[in-house]
């Protein structure tokens, strides 16, 4: 029997799953559910990361009453954390559904032509994406960009601090 923890966060709730496989069938047991709603800031809206931390610990906690051989996190691709030279997370990060967005596309879209954007990413022309929360980071906070050395999704950010590896 092999185990293995799965750490999701959904949009509005996340969950610690304890998956099983003996070798013909998968199972799956939800361990740990916890809510994962945003925090507005000065009137910007993040994620409220450090209560997730919190509960994700107290999740894998619940789930670690037998060994696991990996644990693995997923959420909507699009948020991120920015570190900087000592592995220090730059600032909360901001949610997908903030209004710093607004009008970024258009901004990106004066400077790189649809086509050539879509040929070099292959992603849709949505205004939460990445790209576009990069380019309001660029005009409203250009010291993170400045100080930051590396990206992480906010998968990737959990899976920092769970192992220290980048």
């Amino acid at each position: 029997m092999t185990t293995t923890l799965a750490i999701d966060l959904g949009n509005e709730s996340g969950r610690v799953m304890r998956l099983r496989y003996d070798g013909t069938r998968i199972s799956a047991e939800e361990v740990y559910r916890f809510a994962n709603g945003p925090v507005t800031l000065r009137g910007t809206l993040h994620w409220d990361v450090l209560r997730l931390w919190n509960e994700i610990e107290s999740g894998l906690s619940a789930a670690l009453t037998e060994p696991a051989e990996g644990i693995g996190v997923d959420s909507f691709g699009v948020d991120f954390g920015l570190l900087d030279d000592r592995g220090q997370l730059l600032g909360n990060p901001v949610h997908m559904r903030d209004s710093r967005t607004e009008g970024m596309m258009d901004w990106v879209l004066e400077r790189v032509p649809k086509e050539r954007l879509f040929e070099r990413t292959g992603i849709g022309f949505y205004v939460i994406n990445t790209l576009y929360q990069l380019a309001a980071l660029f005009h409203q906070s250009p010291w993170q960009l400045d100080s930051a050395r590396t990206f992480l999704t906010m998968p990737n950010l959990i899976n920092y601090w769970l192992t220290g590896e980048k």
